[in-house]
């Protein structure tokens, strides 16, 4: 049973620090006491930890744009960070998690600010039958975490932007997210600000569990512990090495001649590679094959390996065209 809440809001914007944080306030959550974790993302994408980065994310487009793409440790879809949206998990041991509880701080929050709310499912928070909030859970050792997204003034351009790669040439079995109809809650209450929220949401907090809450601050936390926590968070074969494996396949007809590539991904590595052509100088096709096996698949280490390829001096450039255009 709670009988201590605390809260922490963090004003840092570094996706990998806000997830080390959100783990380590979970792991040393104690009984009968329920945290209140407030956080930003500056420009990323987050994914759900059984999904595929390349089926989600346009992921070359946001890192050019200068995001950053992230896992999280709960399921779940995959969902755009700005500074236009506000983050809230609440973290327990597992014996006080109480779902019904921890989403009515939402609804509450959202009630003091004048704007209706409603649960809908499990996972989603609506308002006139729009979404504001998706919700995702986790679980692990005793300990368990709500978290969830408060869309307040999202750049919608970008959900679109990086949101809804072409699936049509990637197979892949992990899980993909549901679309949903959105909204941000400054179009309901133009006046709503960022504090005006996280304000809200202490107060609301207090309310549904019937008690004070006490600040944290950072000299609370296990520096050691968060910066091994954050190497997590930032490994690339975290955010893009542990999935299941996936086929992709790009073609083009060019004046030398048509190619398709086919990739077979595990662990986010080229395990195989098969090249495809009718071109009339077809002595570039095995050594390609053999160059792009085991490469990460990222366009740019693609397009390195091509060009390491002494056989494919005179394609690589367009080769290279090929798969900058891709939705990857």
């Amino acid at each position: 049973m709670i009988h201590t809440i605390f809260y922490y809001i963090e004003h840092g914007t570094d996706p990998y620090e806000n997830l080390a944080l959100e783990q380590y306030l979970t792991e040393t959550a104690q009984d009968g006491v329920c945290t209140l974790y407030l956080w930003q993302n500056r420009h990323t994408v987050v994914i759900g930890r059984n999904q595929n980065a390349w089926q989600e994310c346009r992921t070359t487009e946001l890192e050019k744009d200068g995001g950053t793409l992230v896992r999280r440790l709960s399921g779940g879809g995959a969902v755009y960070h700005d500074l236009g949206n506000l983050n809230f998990t609440f973290c327990v041991r597992t014996q006080d998690y109480d779902l019904h509880r921890q989403q009515r701080v939402i609804v509450e929050a959202c009630r003091l600010l004048g704007i209706p709310a409603e649960i809908s499912g499990r996972n989603d928070v609506l308002t006139d039958g729009r979404k504001f909030s998706g919700n995702s859970f986790y679980s692990h050792d005793g300990h368990s975490f709500h978290n969830g997204t408060l869309l307040l003034n999202v750049d919608m351009a970008n959900l679109g932007k990086y949101l809804n790669p072409s699936k049509a040439k990637l197979n892949s079995k992990g899980v993909a997210s549901v679309r949903s109809r959105v909204v941000n809650l400054c179009e309901l209450k133009p006046e709503l600000t960022l504090t005006m929220m996280e304000n809200a949401m202490i107060a609301a907090f207090e309310t549904v569990y019937g008690c004070k809450a006490r600040s944290m601050t950072t000299a609370d936390f296990d520096r050691k512990r968060l910066e091994e926590l954050h190497a997590q968070f930032a490994s690339w074969d975290w955010n893009y090495g542990k999935m299941r494996p996936f086929s992709f396949s790009c073609a083009h007809r060019f004046s030398w001649g048509e190619i398709t590539l086919e990739f077979a991904v595990r662990n986010g590595l080229c395990e195989d590679v098969t090249v495809y052509t009718d071109a009339m100088e077809t002595d570039f096709a095995a050594p390609l094959r053999e160059g792009l096996r085991s490469c990460r698949f990222a366009v740019e280490e693609l397009c390195a390996r091509v060009r390491s390829v002494p056989e494919c001096s005179a394609f690589a450039d367009d080769l290279c065209t090929l798969l900058r255009e891709q939705d990857i």
